[in-house]
Formats: C-alpha cells, structure tokens, sequence
C-alpha cells in the first residue's frame, strides 16, 4: 500500500470525516479504491473495508459526537440514553421529556428538591393517584366517562402530597437513610438540602395541596384535611410496628374516599369501604414486595418492616391479601351496578396478582423492585375496567331527566 493510502486509513481527521460526512464518505471510498487499483496489495483491501466498517459502528453506537468549529456546528449527532442529559464533546446536552430528564434539565440549585419529592420517580404518585381516579371513575352517571377536572385535580393532589409525604420520611429519617446504599444519597441524608429548607419546602407543597383541596366541595375538604394525621404520622411507624406498610395503606388510598365525594357530594359507604379495603391490601402486597429490597439494610439499622415479619413466608401472606382484594372489589363492582367488561379486567388483574407474587424472587432487589413497578399497569388496568363497565351501564333517561329538572330548579 502506498504512503497515501495509509495516510488516509489512519488520519484521526479524515476518519473523523468518514463517520460524519455522507458525502465525504462516498469521496473517501472512490479514492481508496483509485489508489490501491494499480498495486499489487488488492489482496488488502477486504481487511480495509472491514477496519472502516468496525470504525463506523464504534463512532455510530458508542459516541455522541458533534463537530463544531469556532462555536458553529455544522454537524451534530446526539445520543441520549435513558431519558437523561448527555453531553457531547462540544459541551452540548440532549434532553428527553421523561421524569429523570426534566430533572436533570431543570436549574442546579433547584434539582435536589425535585428529588426531595421524587419528581425523578413517579412510581409512587401513581401508586397514590390511582384509587383516587377508581373512585371517580365508580362514581360517573351510568354511561358516561369520569370527570376529567376531577382526574385533573387529583393528579395535581397526588403530585404535591406524594411530594410532601417523601419530604416528611426524608426528615425523620435522615439518620437512617445515611446508613443505607440506597437511600444514602437522597438530598437530606447527603446534605443537599438541611432539614430548616426541607421544612420550608414542605410548607409550600402542603400550600400548594390546600389550594387544589379548596377546589372539591366541604365534604371533601374535610375529609381531605382528615388524611393529614397519617401522612406526618406513617414515617414513624416502621420505628414501632412490623406493619408500617398497612399505615401506609391507609394513608395512600384515602383517595378512594375523597374522590367519591368530591364527584357526589358524600360518601356512599357500601361502595368507598370495599373500594378503601381493596386498596389497602394493594398497598401490603406492593410495598411488601418493595420491602424486600431494604431487608438486610433494615435489619442493621432497626427499621421494622412486613417483609421482616412475613420472611420466607411472604408469598403466603401476599396470595391472601390479593384475594382480600379482589373480594372487596367484586363487592364495590355489585354495589355500584357495575357490569361484564369490569367483571372480565378484574379476572386480568388476579391473573396479574398470581403472576406477580408467584415470579417474584424476593431475595433479589431488581427483581423487586420490577415487580413493585409492574402495579402503576395493574392499577391502570382497573381503571380501564372501571370506565369501561360504566360506559357498558344503559343510562336511566327517566332519572337523568328528572336530576336535569331539579339542578335547573
């Protein structure tokens, strides 16, 4: 191979060019093949094609490059992974509208507050959002689709008090969060945030929550403002009680109660207390599952735990309460006159519960974890159910007309 040649396969310039350029590529090929015709080394030329090709692939998949000269890019790729800022050579970023993403992009001095309140990781307000959105959606007029300003002004609840009750754990538990892999780096235990700041911010997501409770009518509000007690008191529980996850139960679903309220005015008890019950062993079987994750941590630090009370027992404990569960929802579906399509998701979600519970390794904590996950799709799931038998409900014209007749008077 003459100088030339090799002068163009091991320029880092022209390789550069190579990788980026379509139009340099096609040029840098012609004259390859031009400079090696006349020689005898053709025999070469499959292992240059191959060297080329290989350096193609590595800058194409492992490489986020942009070319820029004198502050002006003329050719950019970026590769974001996993929904996060990724800075390419020329100190460029590439954002992605995913949770981790939007934390990341926000202001330096604001991000470790978005992690105080899990902005990063939305599991949990779904967790918490959706037996608020079961209940509304039980409570729509046969035939119609829940209230969406309601769905809204829960969504926006969940948000602020899944926000505040993590600020609340985060400051009783800072002590024991240092002493824990997982937990060491969240922004109290590390000192991001001091725990007169985190006070602060708390005040002003309980603000914020205020402000969409004073939306629903007084029944709710007072009923909204009950929940208070459970959610500064459930941090301490895992200090005095194997059963913390049970408080927790009680606390996250207390939008079963509230968002039939908020729609009708009150509670019709006979439908929110299976639908409160049924959550709340949801809630033991997710966070038992989640539990699990922390169980050796917890042990060295004399946190307490129904992962540590049920052991190598857990999945006995799990099967019973999925069917607590689906008992008290078959019995919120005949009080309500719900009908086949709710009847039919409610088998989908036993099958997911066995599923759940009979595949989870519960020595392994990223298995857990992807179990504990997996019920933002369970939770949706019934909710699609719900709407889906409500819309299956022939309406009552003769009532409907006559609710009109009185609302006008």
């Amino acid at each position: 191979m003459n100088v030339e040649a090799q002068w163009l396969l091991c320029s880092p310039d022209i390789s550069y060019k190579v990788c980026h350029d379509s139009a340099t590529h096609k040029m840098m090929s012609t004259r390859l093949l031009t400079l090696l015709s006349p020689h005898p080394v053709k025999r070469s030329l499959p292992l240059i094609c191959n060297a080329y090709f290989s350096n193609l692939r590595r800058h194409y998949e492992n490489v986020s490059t942009a070319i820029c000269q004198s502050g002006s890019c003329f050719n950019q790729i970026t590769y974001c992974k996993k929904g996060i800022w990724s800075v390419s050579p020329a100190g460029n970023r590439c954002f992605s509208l995913t949770p981790a993403g939007i934390v990341n992009a926000a202001p330096v001095s604001i991000q470790p507050y978005l992690r105080l309140m899990r902005l990063d990781k939305p599991i949990g307000t779904w967790l918490l959002y959706l037996p608020g959105a079961w209940s509304i959606g039980l409570a729509a007029d046969p035939g119609c689709l829940p209230d969406f300003r309601m769905l809204a002004l829960f969504g926006v609840g969940a948000l602020l008090m899944r926000g505040a009750g993590c600020t609340i754990n985060d400051m009783w538990d800072k002590d024991f969060d240092k002493k824990v892999l997982r937990t060491a780096s969240r922004p109290i235990a590390s000192g991001e945030v001091t725990r007169f700041q985190a006070l602060v911010f708390l005040g002003g997501q309980l603000s914020l929550a205020l402000g969409v409770l004073l939306c629903l009518n007084y029944y709710s509000i007072a009923l909204g403002a009950a929940s208070l007690s459970l959610v500064v008191t459930y941090p301490l529980m895992k200090r005095i009680t194997y059963w913390p996850q049970l408080v927790l139960g009680l606390t996250f679903n207390w939008g079963a109660l509230l968002g039939w309220s908020a729609v009708m005015g009150s509670c019709d008890w006979s439908v929110c207390l299976p639908l409160y019950f049924s959550g709340v062993m949801w809630t033991l079987i997710y966070d038992t599952i989640y539990a699990h994750q922390d169980k050796e941590d917890d042990l060295k630090v004399g946190v307490k735990s129904t992962a540590l009370r049920f052991g190598q027992h857990t999945k006995q404990w799990l099967g019973g309460f999925s069917v607590a569960m689906l008992s008290g929802l078959v019995l919120a579906g005949v009080n309500v006159d719900q009908t086949l399509p709710y009847y039919c998701t409610l088998s989908a979600v036993a099958v997911h519960l066995a599923h759940q519970i009979y595949t989870v390794d519960i020595n392994r904590p990223e298995d857990c974890w992807k179990k504990f996950a997996s019920n933002r799709n369970l939770g949706l799931l019934l909710f699609l159910g719900i709407v889906t038998g409500n819309l299956w409900k022939k309406r009552n014209d003769d009532q409907y007309e006559m609710q009109l007749n009185s609302a006008s008077n």
